[in-house]
């Protein structure tokens, strides 16, 4: 006898998850959500040059269908917005977006920064999280946002959390590094993931585990992946600077060289292929600054240096051998931080910012030096932004698929032959 037995295909395709992009600046955030699937319908930035960079990446070269706003914020309506694009409260799946961080920044001391006004933005992002009703949304900011004299804000922002019905997962922002996601970048970003309070996060896991770790498999990505390989007598002198200067034992200092891996050369067409014109004596002090070093070691002292020991990457060269220091809106300036080409004698080019960023270099950014500039160091970096996003994927698919048993499979039918 024959029995027909039919059995459902687990390979179902549910719909893409659907989000909005606030505060969406050159679109590091929206990229991230590009490769793990998620439609990005609408991003809101003011910057017109980093709307444009968005607009001629996300959805000129890349075809996400993604309605681009170059607009202040403050004055969306977001009745029109919602009706504009056919989402009703609760459909949206996540809301993403950074507000403006420079009012929370670390280089603003004392008190400053406590009363600016683009700190209310980060309130204002809740009337987006009121109207739409995601099912999550995520914020985020520099790590100054969690200082006690941003208290005020932070806890009305969880008030208003907590009033409409979501609930922050760890009951905390959580302080996570981009080097640990296999961001070549030394760089801590403060992050918020708020869920509706129907939706059951038991066994989420929030934030996700690192991916990369300074001793393990594998370990932090180093900034030489930006870079081509130098010359081999290049490569003699920073086997010798690690064991000089940070006395590293010449065995393993040979084997951290011989470990690095390096990036591909930068096209010459490359619009963002640019640095620095310095100045003649900029150039001669960067050509006293040996590999590895930093303003102390160039032989030059500025009056403000002479009985200050801060600040030691001012003027210094990339560490190859590391993650590089934070990208910073000046991370083409050698005079704001470690932004020295490690061997070359000028800054970092716009590119190599962008690859610090994990940006792929087809990702072409429009607008000067300073706005690119800008851009760059303001975005999320993309692969950090990945790690996140397929966390909440994870969660919002487990969602999906206990909601839907009626799911769009197909049905594979096998003979059985019983006795």
């Amino acid at each position: 006898m024959l029995r027909i037995i039919a059995k459902l295909n687990l390979e179902s395709e549910y719909m893409k998850l659907k989000a909005i992009d606030l505060f969406a600046g050159a679109g590091g955030f929206s990229l991230a959500a590009h490769r793990t699937g998620i439609d990005v319908q609408v991003a809101i930035e003011l910057d017109k040059l980093a709307s444009e960079t968005y607009y001629k990446n996300l959805v000129e070269n890349y075809e996400a269908q993604t309605q681009v706003f170059c607009q202040d914020i403050n004055a969306v309506d977001i009745d029109s917005l919602m009706k504009f694009q056919g989402i009703k409260a609760g459909e949206l799946d996540l809301i993403l977006g950074g507000p403006p961080c420079q009012g929370f920044s670390s280089h603003r001391i004392n008190d400053a920064g406590k009363d600016d006004p683009r700190n209310d933005l980060l309130l204002r992002y809740f009337d987006f999280v009121e109207k739409f009703r995601p099912k999550v949304f995520l914020v985020e900011n520099v790590p100054g946002l969690l200082w006690p004299r941003h208290a005020e804000y932070l806890n009305k922002f969880f008030s208003l959390t907590n009033l409409h019905g979501y609930h922050v997962v760890g009951h905390k922002p959580f302080v996570l590094n981009a080097r640990d996601y296999g961001v070549p970048q030394n760089r801590k970003r403060a992050f918020i993931l708020a869920v509706r309070a129907d939706i059951d996060t038991t066994d989420f896991v929030w934030p996700p585990k690192p991916t990369h770790t300074k001793i393990g498999q594998p370990e932090w990505v180093t900034s030489s992946c930006v870079f081509e390989r130098p010359p081999e007598s290049v490569l003699i002198k920073f086997r010798e600077r690690l064991v000089e200067k940070f006395n590293m034992p010449y065995e393993l200092a040979e084997s951290r060289i011989k470990q690095l891996r390096w990036g591909s050369p930068i096209t010459k067409d490359d619009p963002c292929n640019i640095h620095m014109e310095h100045s003649i004596d900029m150039q001669h002090l960067f050509k006293n600054t040996p590999l590895l070093g930093d303003r102390t070691e160039s032989g030059r002292q500025l009056e403000c240096h002479k009985n200050y020991n801060g600040h030691l990457d001012v003027y210094g060269r990339i560490y190859p051998h590391l993650p590089s220091n934070t990208i910073t809106t000046g991370c083409n300036n050698p005079s704001k931080g470690r932004f020295v080409h490690p061997w070359l004698h000028h800054g970092i080019s716009l590119r190599h910012a962008a690859r610090l960023q994990t940006f792929p270099d087809d990702y072409i950014f429009h607008g000067g030096a300073m706005s690119v500039a800008k851009q760059i160091g303001n975005a999320v970096p993309v692969k950090l932004g990945e790690a996140l996003l397929k966390s909440i994927i994870n969660l919002l698919s487990s969602i999906e698929s206990e909601a839907h048993s009626g799911f769009r499979g197909s049905i594979n039918f096998e003979k059985e032959c019983i006795s």
